[in-house]
């Protein structure tokens, strides 16, 4: 009889785990796509540095190379190269709010070629 408890406990727990994960599946689909929804997330942490840290030392060429990747929804080969400080302390900052919303490194656009 208390085998069966434990057994029947257990399947209960299992029954709780499976659903609960469904639950959770069914609340992250929401009907945007993974590659959409990780630009929303990416788009609201640079608008919200932007907003704390704003654009003074931000060079042009910065801000362009950014604002084409964040046109494409976040999918064009993006050749984004922090120079300056302010470039490279935003950079970092993006990369760690990135990170903390559940993206790869290679999400991100930051690339120096030359």
């Amino acid at each position: 009889m208390r085998l069966q408890l434990r057994v029947g406990g257990a399947g209960l727990l299992a029954g709780m785990v499976i659903l609960g994960g469904t639950a959770a599946f069914a609340q992250q689909g929401g009907g945007t796509d993974w590659p959409t929804e990780k630009c929303n997330r990416y788009r609201k942490a640079y608008d919200q540095s932007i907003a704390r840290l704003g654009r003074k030392g931000l060079g042009a060429e910065f801000l362009a190379s950014h604002d084409a990747f964040l046109a494409a929804n976040c999918q064009a080969r993006a050749e984004v190269c922090a120079r300056s400080k302010e470039e490279l302390e935003l950079a970092n900052r993006l990369v760690l709010m990135a990170m903390n919303s559940g993206m790869s490194g290679t999400f991100l656009p930051f690339n120096c070629r030359s």
